[in-house]
């Protein structure tokens, strides 16, 4: 076993078994996420919700039905650690607030992130999946969610932010129907290029 795979089975043992906010968090804490030194897409969503935090699968609810939509995968290929990677901004189910989840806790980024994307060798495009995953990784431009998707080409070819996959977004979806018939094909077709197996030897 290659040592950066050892470093990084070690680190993900470590998150895992971060215990750092349970103190604030409603159902205790579960750190979800899934990560191989050879994936080529990362996904930093923003925090696992309830059924995710039961089950312990990353987007296993209907957000993450409609994000595999948009990158036309199916689960097998979704959930296949060997070639994606899902890194949220928050692991632990974080409450709820009056619209909706509470947002995800800061420290799991200022713990984790840097250390866990740097045992990432091989990702080539990261998909920013919502407000709290662009702010962090694009800055706080004072731009909306809509006027930074709207410009998806100025971020690549490492970054592409994208609406939050959820079902309260429907009506942001129907105002915006560019982004599911513009930029998702777009999307499809990079993830597509990006997940083809590699030549022998490659």
């Amino acid at each position: 076993m290659a040592p950066e795979t050892v470093q990084l089975r070690d680190l993900l043992e470590d998150v895992r078994n971060c215990r750092h906010c349970e103190p604030e968090l409603p159902l205790g804490a579960n750190p979800v996420l899934r990560a191989s030194a050879s994936a080529r897409l990362l996904i930093i969503g923003q925090a696992p919700g309830t059924r995710v935090h039961a089950s312990g699968i990353p987007w296993n609810d209907p957000s993450g039905d409609r994000l595999r939509q948009w990158l036309a995968l199916d689960r097998a290929v979704f959930y296949d650690e060997s070639r994606i990677a899902i890194v949220p901004m928050g692991f632990c189910y974080p409450g709820k607030g009056k619209s909706g989840d509470l947002p995800p806790r800061p420290e799991c980024a200022r713990l984790w992130h840097d250390p866990l994307l740097a045992l990432l060798p091989a990702v080539e495009l990261v998909l920013l999946v919502g407000s709290y995953a662009q702010d962090h990784y694009l800055g706080r431009s004072g731009e909306s969610l809509t006027e930074r998707v709207r410009r998806w080409r100025d971020f690549g070819p490492r970054f592409f932010p994208t609406p939050h996959p959820s079902p309260r977004n429907t009506l942001w979806l129907r105002r915006n129907p560019w982004f599911e018939h513009e930029v998702v094909p777009e999307l499809q077709a990079r993830v597509a290029r990006l997940l083809e197996p590699l030549p022998r030897g490659g």
